[in-house]
Parts: structure tokens; C-alpha cells; sequence
């Protein structure tokens, strides 16, 4: 395997920083000096030194997590020991809170935890009245954010096909500093049946869990037109072992598409309510679901932003 590969995505140094080592791809950008005002030297400056940073801690990032890989790799409990890198302490603890009622290992927060470890990575080399108005790390869809004040984020929602399936919209004064998208046929194992389900919450680690719980939530146990096969078989040392995955799924009608949907509907309702997310929508043949505040407003089409 080759090391850790750094570009820029747009072609020049004002633009977005790619990393990549392994399965984690990285696209990590920063906009906007923090007081708003127009000042392209100062930014400049300031995305030099923060695509700096990310480049110095990328370096050990993948090799940091295969050294723990054994443990990362098992079921978490109550009594399970913390890991000793900093990112698998953040897989660790934002798994741990689902551990006592679902089968969950850290690896099911690996791509939010590395971004989160990124995005402290890049403020940690800025004093506070440095930091960019926003600066974003996105590892594949799971992102961790920073929002300067008056500060916003958009992130666009898509199935695999392309097809648009909303947004939401985060701004400065939101809790919200994490976005994670799992589903069926994403780029890890699922239990449940779900085109995607899109999860925002106070980190990216915490969303990545949380998506993962939420899409194995959308399930139909033992319908006729899911398929399923042991994941170890479908993965080489899958991290799931012989649990069920979905490998296929045939045709469904309205009402159960419903009734899949609503089970992972009132599972995220849930992690809400115990304040584990913020938000959540699920989408499955062409239905969806929202789980949010009441305050919240409705999952508008989005004009850009990000796909999940």
C-alpha cells in the first residue's frame, strides 16, 4: 500500500484539500476569514496553514487505527477497555452509548471519528479569533463541521442513483458539528433495508454510530424479499462476523415500505429523545421519514451543498 496522498481537489491552493491513505478518502475545506470581511491574503494564509496541520496528522492516521484493529473490531459492553489512540477513543465512546441494547463495535464510527480528529487537528494549530468562518472535513459523506458565528452548512441528501432527496440546513447557533449517512448497498454492512438514512448530530462520530443504529432500524425481520447472508462471508473479516447483512431486496409494496420506515422512524425518535442525535431522515422506495424537533422545519430541496 502506498502512504498518505495529498492534492488539491480544484486544482489550486485556494481550493479544497483531498487526502487519502488506504480506504480514507478525505475533501476538506475552509471558507471565510471570522469576521466575515472581505480579506482573500488573509484567508489564504489561513487555508495554507490549516491544510498544513491536516497534512501533518493525516501522516499516522491509518496506521494508528490498524494497530488497534483487533480490538476496534469487537463488540463493545459496558466493560470493554478504551483503545488507546485518539481517534478509537472516539469510535469507542461515541459507540458506547448504544452498546447496552445493539450489537455495535467502534468501526461503526471510524469515518466520523477520523473526521472529527481532522477537524481538531486544523483548530488546534488556530487561536480562537483565527478560525475560519467555516471549515469542514468530509471522510465519504461523514463530516465534521466548525461554524464561525452567522455561519451556515448545507448538506444535500442523494441515493446512490443520483436521485435528490432533500437537505438540511445547519447554521452557527445548531448543536449540530457532525453528519453521517448509512444505509443498504453504502460503503459498510447493514442489518436494515434503508436507501439511506441521513443522521445529525453534536459530532461525526456520534452521527456515524447513530446512522448505523438507525438504518439497521428499517428492517422487515424475516420478509420474503430481503435477502441476507452472514457478513463474514460478504466481507473478509467483517467486524460482524455472522450477524445477517442485507445483500438483496425485492419488491415491496406501499404499506411495507411504511411499516420498515416507521420502525426506524421510532428507533431514531428514540436517540432523540435521549439526546444522542439531533435530526434524522430516512428514505426507502421512494418514502420518507423526518425525526426532528418540533421546531424544526421541513426537509426543503436543496439549490447546493454537499451529497451524502
Amino acid at each position: 500500500m502506498t502512504g498518505p496522498v495529498a492534492a488539491y481537489l480544484d486544482g489550486h491552493a485556494d481550493g479544497r484539500l483531498h487526502l487519502q491513505h488506504g480506504p480514507i478518502d478525505l475533501v476538506i475545506g475552509l471558507d471565510g476569514s471570522r469576521d466575515g470581511a472581505p480579506a482573500p491574503e488573509r484567508e489564504t494564509a489561513l487555508r495554507a496553514h490549516a491544510f498544513a496541520m491536516a497534512r501533518r496528522r493525516f501522516q499516522s492516521v491509518l496506521d494508528e487505527l490498524v494497530g488497534e484493529l483487533p480490538l476496534l473490531k469487537m463488540p463493545v459492553t459496558a466493560t470493554s477497555p478504551v483503545p488507546e489512540g485518539a481517534i478509537a477513543r472516539r469510535m469507542h465512546h461515541a459507540v458506547l452509548p448504544f452498546a447496552a441494547e445493539h450489537f455495535i463495535t467502534p468501526m461503526a464510527a471510524v469515518a466520523g471519528a477520523v473526521a472529527d480528529e481532522m477537524l481538531a487537528a486544523m483548530l488546534s494549530g488556530l487561536a480562537p479569533d483565527e478560525r475560519p468562518a467555516r471549515l469542514y472535513v468530509n471522510n465519504g459523506g461523514d463530516i465534521a463541521l466548525h461554524l464561525g458565528p452567522g455561519a451556515g452548512y448545507r448538506i444535500a441528501i442523494a441515493r446512490e442513483d443520483g436521485a435528490d432527496l432533500g437537505a438540511f440546513a445547519i447554521d452557527a447557533g445548531s448543536p449540530v458539528r457532525g453528519i453521517a449517512t448509512s444505509g443498504r448497498g453504502g460503503r459498510s454492512l447493514s442489518l436494515g433495508i434503508a436507501d439511506a438514512v441521513t443522521v445529525l448530530a453534536a459530532t461525526a462520530a456520534e452521527a456515524d454510530a447513530a446512522a448505523s443504529i438507525v438504518a439497521n432500524g428499517v428492517d422487515l425481520p424475516g420478509h420474503p424479499a430481503v435477502e441476507r447472508r452472514p457478513a463474514r462471508s460478504v466481507v473478509d473479516g467483517s467486524d460482524l462476523g455472522d450477524l445477517p447483512v442485507v445483500t438483496g431486496l425485492g419488491r415491496l409494496d406501499d404499506d411495507t415500505v411504511a411499516e420498515a420506515l416507521d420502525a426506524g422512524a421510532d428507533r431514531a425518535e428514540t436517540l432523540r429523545r435521549r439526546g444522542l442525535i439531533d435530526r434524522a431522515a430516512l428514505f426507502l422506495r421512494g418514502q420518507g421519514r423526518i425525526v426532528a424537533p418540533a421546531a424544526s422545519p421541513a426537509l426543503p430541496k436543496p439549490e447546493t451543498g454537499h451529497h451524502a
